[in-house]
């Protein structure tokens, strides 16, 4: 599958711009650990972009409408199984287990706390936030509530990385696509 494909697909069951923002900024994400990992950026990416392709039409059923949806286009079962996988202990049995999978457990939410955190700046930019900025917010009570930061360190220990490089190199896969999502300054 093709990057244009994988949007295509996306965009015919989303039509939200700010979920659409979210697939962009896990893309980049996936695709940037995919580098550090030395694994293929182009399909780490589109699993990223494809993650939450259930959720607008599908919510109540995420993660267990997108197998039918991702196999109806043809899509291979290993990106079936690591989209199914990003929502375990959340709205889905299956277990992450390859390393692509663990790292779209991990980094999922984490782009919602890194978005936010940038929006909380004077620049409202991603290009100057430190992870020391990420990590405050991450310690502050009633700061994104709805970013589980246990998922992310039990995925950070899957990965068997620090949560400080995880948001490291979320921070710098999100850079790459600032532009495109308003958080450029």
């Amino acid at each position: 599958m093709t990057r244009d494909e994988a949007v295509a697909l996306y965009r015919k069951y989303n039509t939200s711009e700010s979920l659409y923002r979210h697939a962009l900024a896990v893309e980049a994400v996936m695709r940037r650990f995919a580098q550090e990992l030395g694994y293929d950026p182009d399909y780490w990416g589109i699993v990223g972009l494809l993650h939450d392709i259930d959720y607008e039409q599908y919510p109540d059923e995420h993660c267990k409408k997108a197998p039918e949806l991702l196999s109806a286009a043809g899509v291979s079962e290993d990106i079936i199984h690591a989209v199914v996988s990003h929502g375990w202990t959340l709205c889905s049995d299956v277990e992450p287990e390859h390393p692509m999978e663990k790292v779209l457990f991990t980094i999922d939410e984490l782009t919602g706390l890194v978005t936010a955190t940038a929006l909380m700046r004077p620049s409202r930019s991603l290009m100057d936030l430190e992870v020391k900025s990420v990590k405050k917010k991450w310690k502050t009570k009633g700061f994104s509530v709805g970013v589980d930061r246990e998922l992310i360190t039990k995925g950070a220990q899957m990965i068997n990385m620090e949560v400080a490089t995880v948001i490291q190199l979320t921070i710098e896969g999100m850079r790459t696509v600032a532009a495109e999502l308003d958080l450029a300054g």
